[in-house]
């Protein structure tokens, strides 16, 4: 994930689908110089970490852009 997007998540009201190691994570704050998040997991709320923002991952939009690239290799093989 890139800063943008990692700050874009942390403040929006709208919880969004964000991973990190495979557990589904709330952003609570990005520090954009240290290119880091501090973040926990959405059933542990009292276990924070600090990760650099590259180690997340949207896994709704990952398939979602999985599906576009398929559909235009399609496109294009006609």
């Amino acid at each position: 994930m890139n800063i943008q997007r990692a700050q874009e998540i942390a403040a929006s009201p709208i919880m969004a689908n964000v991973q990190y190691n495979g557990v589904r994570i709330y952003i609570q704050h990005v520090d954009e110089q240290r290119e880091v998040a501090r973040i926990y997991p959405i059933d542990r709320p009292d276990e924070e970490l600090e990760v650099a923002v590259r180690s997340l991952s949207e896994p709704d939009l990952q398939v979602a852009m999985e599906v576009e690239q398929m559909a235009c290799r399609a496109d294009s093989d006609q």
